[in-house]
């Protein structure tokens, strides 16, 4: 919850459960539902967004925490980067751990919220690569105590979206008990918004991995063809070997496939990527070799 409601709302509703925040959303169509206010707020003082009315959900117990089920974790929408940092979380999903404790200064991470991170679905979230590369699965609730699952890359691709009235209320994600890595650059130094962010998982129970890219596109790319050829070449009986060579090919292949090369022009000519992009798809390649070489370490 904010500290204070912006000047502009008209009405604020304090629900205590799930199901009573989906009934004031459905009640008052043009409230703005709002945990940590770190995205609301800059947009409110930016004067992009001025709502009608805010449902706080900073008093609904149910979504701060986090319980096991069926081989996977179900994560509160509303649990905090800095819940999410410490190492007991850390323990149970590296990579989200990871991107928690990156996600900015701790004035942040103390008030943002993983549902809010979705919701926002901002490019640069931290959680979003994560999320994609473990094939994460939001619970939405609905009114009249209506669940429903959507994947987090149908909705982060506008392929499925939040309908009235309804809540993120859960991210159901696999617990894979392997290893993860989660990488960002930044245009600065200490914490700040991601320029490029590469999240990484392998699943030795499919000999398979997983790698999702961030920051650099609307929404969290799956370099698939990468993560296929790669897998084919980890040596899965022995210690997951994989040769040098194969790193550096690997994190050339995100890149490639992330950023690729301009189309030729009718006349055949090809225009060649800007200074500024060739930086980027460098950036991208050297994060993707570098979360591999970890995640096989």
């Amino acid at each position: 919850m904010t500290t204070h409601a912006p000047q502009a709302a008209q009405a604020v509703t304090l629900p205590t459960t799930l199901d009573e925040a989906v009934a004031a959303l459905t009640a008052m169509p043009a409230a703005v539902p709002v945990a940590g206010g770190t995205d609301l707020m800059a947009a409110v003082n930016s004067g992009q967004l001025r709502p009608a009315a805010l449902v706080g959900l900073g008093r609904i117990s149910e979504i701060r925490g986090w319980q096991y089920q069926d081989g996977h974790a179900l994560l509160g929408a509303g649990l905090t980067h800095a819940r999410m940092g410490r190492p007991d979380f850390a323990a149970l999903i590296p990579a989200l751990a990871a991107a928690a404790r990156a996600a900015g200064p701790p004035h942040i991470r103390n008030a943002g919220t993983l549902g809010g991170n979705i919701a926002s679905a901002a490019p640069t979230g931290d959680a979003l690569p994560v999320l994609a590369a473990l094939e994460a699965t939001l619970i939405v609730a609905g009114p009249d105590g209506a669940r429903r699952e959507v994947p987090v890359s149908h909705l982060l691709a506008g392929v499925e979206m939040l309908r009235g009235g309804e809540l993120i209320g859960y991210v159901r994600v696999p617990l894979l008990h392997a290893p993860q890595v989660f990488l960002k650059a930044t245009g600065r130094t200490g914490p700040g918004r991601s320029v490029a962010s590469v999240a990484l998982v392998l699943d030795p129970a499919r000999r398979g991995v997983r790698c999702a890219v961030g920051a650099i596109a609307p929404m969290p790319l799956r370099p698939l063809d990468a993560e296929q050829w790669v897998a084919q070449l980890i040596d899965w009986d022995n210690d997951r070997v994989l040769v040098p060579e194969a790193l550096q090919a690997f994190g050339e292949y995100v890149a490639a496939a992330c950023i690729p090369d301009p189309v030729p022009e009718p006349d055949g000519t090809v225009v060649p990527l800007p200074p500024a992009v060739l930086h980027l798809r460098r950036t991208v390649a050297a994060l993707a070799r570098r979360a591999l070489g970890r995640a096989l370490s």
